[in-house]
């Protein structure tokens, strides 16, 4: 499996698909992972191998969607006294499995190389391309006419216009259809004055346009074609920084947001959650089919201590 699973990994890789390589580091008896034990998840909560049975699994997959989205590995303890294993570094998270130990799990997010979005054939974007290269970015030379591809899930686009005067309205234009995170124009205040107005004819939203980076890149004084594109790629990692540091949003949390299995008391990811009954108004996400079919038939056996508690 472990062969299986590591051509899997590099297939995802070569495609430029982002996943989580699991990897069991330790285990406490009793527990049917054993170390060495390995699982790839990729970004739709598929999940390909074995870490564990099925109390494991969906608290990796919660975890795995929160480290593709943040971008961070991280050491996921799942004890029957998380508390126990509360140390710096560690994520403790309950066992509910009645056979209780202990297994400890690295997570290593594996994302697709950000992409670097180029327009134009000046000196500048040369030296984008160059610079680019060697930062480790995955460099698409763009043709202002021609649309390119949307970022996807967890691809993180960035895109610079410049062509210095020839096509700068249509390079802008398909750049902001591309949805980066960050695009720039290369050209004097002047001229990107001019341009603006231009496309705001065009019928771009003025939201679009004020969100465009002009002057382009940070303030270094720079002159020279490669101190403007270290200018531009300073700021690029800037935002990509910022960007990594700050805390999930709203839609990030709701679809990492976990419920508990009202049967066995299991945390169960909802985004990615395969069995769930609806009941009095509410829906209930479940482990595993098995709990399921235990709460349809007999709800109130398993919401009455939760009644009785509120």
């Amino acid at each position: 499996m472990r062969a299986e699973l590591l051509e899997l990994a590099a297939d995802l890789a070569r495609r430029g698909e982002p996943f989580v390589l699991a990897t069991v580091v330790r285990r406490e008896s009793y527990s049917s992972a054993h170390q060495g034990d390995m699982a790839v998840i990729t970004a739709d909560g598929g999940y390909h191998g074995w870490l564990g049975g099925n109390c494991t699994q969906p608290l990796v997959k919660s975890e795995a969607a929160r480290a593709l989205a943040d971008g961070q590995p991280r050491l996921v303890s799942i004890s029957p006294e998380p508390g126990r294993e509360l140390r710096p570094g560690v994520v403790a998270l309950p066992m509910r499995c009645h056979s209780g130990g202990t297994v400890d799990i690295y997570l290593e997010p594996v994302l697709p190389a950000p992409r670097l979005l180029l327009y134009g054939e000046s000196p500048a974007a040369r030296a984008l391309a160059q610079l680019g290269k060697a930062m480790g970015y995955r460099v698409d030379p763009a043709d202002p006419g021609a649309a390119a591809a949307p970022a996807g899930r967890n691809e993180h686009v960035f895109a610079v216009v410049a062509t210095m005067g020839e096509n700068d309205e249509e390079a802008v234009a398909t750049a902001l259809a591309a949805r980066p995170w960050y695009l720039a124009v290369v050209a004097s205040r002047k001229r990107f004055a001019l341009l603006r107005e231009t496309l705001l004819a065009r019928g771009v939203p003025k939201e679009a346009l004020d969100a465009i980076k002009n002057p382009a890149g940070l303030d270094l004084g720079a002159r020279l074609p490669e101190e403007v594109a270290l200018s531009i790629l300073a700021e690029i990692v800037q935002l990509r920084r910022a960007q990594a540091e700050a805390p999930a949003s709203e839609a990030l949390r709701a679809t990492t947001a976990d419920q508990t299995d009202p049967v066995c008391g299991m945390m169960v990811a909802v985004a990615t959650a395969r069995h769930r009954a609806d009941h009095g108004g509410r829906t209930f996400y479940f482990c595993n089919s098995r709990c399921r079919e235990k709460f349809i038939a007999d709800p109130q056996r398993y919401l009455a201590p939760a009644a009785a508690g509120a």
